[in-house]
């Protein structure tokens, strides 16, 4: 407990603004990505005010939701700069496939609620959004499963020995270097823990916004479904999960015990219609499995070499970027709340 309750740093303090964003970044851009998985599997007859809903809930504030996921890769490369050369470089194909994801999830969602009305449109432009909705969670997923596998760091140790050696042959070293970190079991079942995350998310906060009774045993339903997803997919990681002796213990484990009340408390709400306690419940869960994650991991930011402050830049620009943090703060966080009051007023009407 004292070890990671010590002195705070400038680079303790660095990566706390950044899982910060990381925490805000899952309890909105996360609902976002889960409401297009229920835009896919909209049925019934109500299927038309399930997906309008959908677009209702997200369209006002999807973009500036995507501010934090800026704030997080901003404050990485500038706070943590080793550590974001060696992501980007072991992880280049999952991060460019997110970005991907990410950027073709926005276009089709504008495409389809400002293009042709069309069907046929409507209808394609929709696969687009849904499937770059399901694609890019698991991606996350599967990047935060191949670093807390250490299968990253591993892989940058093998890089930089490689590149020592001569007669690596070129395709082996690009499947073990670039592909076997999070195309592996572990990583994949955090991915889809991910998604299953998202997309119960999204259901309660859906369920929630909902203002007629059967639109709102809707998405209960797909909430209670996500749940069983998530508890599979739960159990698929612990099982797969890498063996250490650092493991969870401490207060990771403490974190991890919470996120499981938290789940089962969302869940109790969800099946008793008590909408506004499973919305709490089911973002206090998500927020304290990625905190039972970011302790069971410290003090490394990429196991299992990169330390926090082994990779931390010079101390002059941590202090200048925790300034402009503090300064930037005082401008973002009154205007997204004053957005997003804004949209929750309208919404309600």
């Amino acid at each position: 407990m004292t070890d990671w309750l010590a002195v705070l740093g400038p680079p303790e303090l660095a990566a706390l603004v950044l899982v910060l964003g990381m925490n805000v970044y899952v309890l909105t851009g996360g609902a976002d990505f889960g409401g297009g998985v229920w835009d896919l599997f909209a049925s019934g007859p109500r299927r038309d005010a399930q997906r309008a809903l959908i677009a209702h809930s997200i369209g006002p504030i999807w973009e500036a939701n995507h501010v934090w996921l800026i704030l997080v890769i901003v404050v990485l490369f500038t706070a943590f700069p080793p550590a974001f050369a060696t992501l980007g470089t072991i992880l280049h194909i999952p991060l460019t496939l997110m970005l991907l994801g990410i950027v073709l999830r926005g276009s089709s969602f504008a495409f389809r609620s400002y293009g042709a009305h069309d069907r046929a449109s409507q209808e394609r432009w929709g696969r687009i959004f849904a499937s770059a909705s399901i694609v890019t969670p698991l991606l996350l997923g599967a990047i935060v499963g191949a670093i807390a596998s250490g299968a990253v760091g591993e892989a940058a140790s093998a890089l930089s020995a490689l590149q020592t050696e001569d007669g690596a042959s070129p395709r082996s070293m690009f499947q073990t270097i670039f592909l076997a970190p999070w195309l592996a079991p572990f990583p994949l079942a955090i991915g889809a823990l991910a998604l299953a995350m998202f997309a119960f998310l999204a259901a309660v906060y859906l369920a929630l916004a909902a203002r007629d009774e059967a639109l709102r045993g809707d998405f209960r339903r797909r909430g209670l479904g996500a749940a069983v997803a998530m508890i599979a997919a739960g159990v698929a990681g612990l099982a797969l999960a890498p063996r250490s002796d650092a493991g969870f213990a401490g207060p990771a484990l403490v974190f991890e015990l919470l996120a499981g009340v938290a789940g089962i408390a969302a869940i109790r709400a969800l099946w008793t219609r008590r909408w506004s306690l499973a919305r709490l419940a089911a973002g206090a869960q998500v927020s304290l499995v990625l905190w039972g994650w970011v302790l069971a991991q410290y003090p490394f930011v990429i196991p299992p070499a990169q330390t926090l402050r082994a990779v931390a830049a010079p101390r002059v620009t941590l202090v200048f970027l925790l300034c402009g943090l503090l300064g930037g703060a005082f401008i973002l966080i009154p205007s997204l709340a004053y957005l997003y009051r804004t949209f929750a007023s309208d919404q309600r009407r």
